[in-house]
């Protein structure tokens, strides 16, 4: 899984899409979408982003839920805690010098 996390953060845009979610949750992709071309000059289509969107989901990075008709992202951070934990837990005292 988490191959698959890096797999997802190393395209910019993504990154971008991240950074912006993480800026203000709870977003649509029309918020996205002008956010990141008035921000950061990005001419995406909106088919491009909601693909984008797509692999974030897809590794869970980014979660979407519905309210009426819109459809409404929100940044996950577990993926990156589990893996920030991976190789930043504590050492074990018997293992220090």
């Amino acid at each position: 899984m988490a191959d698959d996390v890096f797999k997802a953060l190393a395209d910019s845009t993504r990154r971008r899409i991240l950074d912006e979610l993480a800026e203000r949750d709870g977003q649509s992709l029309f918020e996205i979408c002008a956010r990141l071309t008035t921000k950061h000059g990005l001419g995406l289509s909106r088919q491009a982003i909601s693909q984008h969107l797509a692999v974030l989901e897809s590794v869970d990075l980014v979660r979407t839920r519905r309210q009426g008709r819109y459809k409404f992202h929100d940044l996950n951070t577990e993926p990156l805690e589990r893996i920030a934990v991976r190789w930043l837990r504590p050492k074990s005292r018997e293992n220090s010098p």
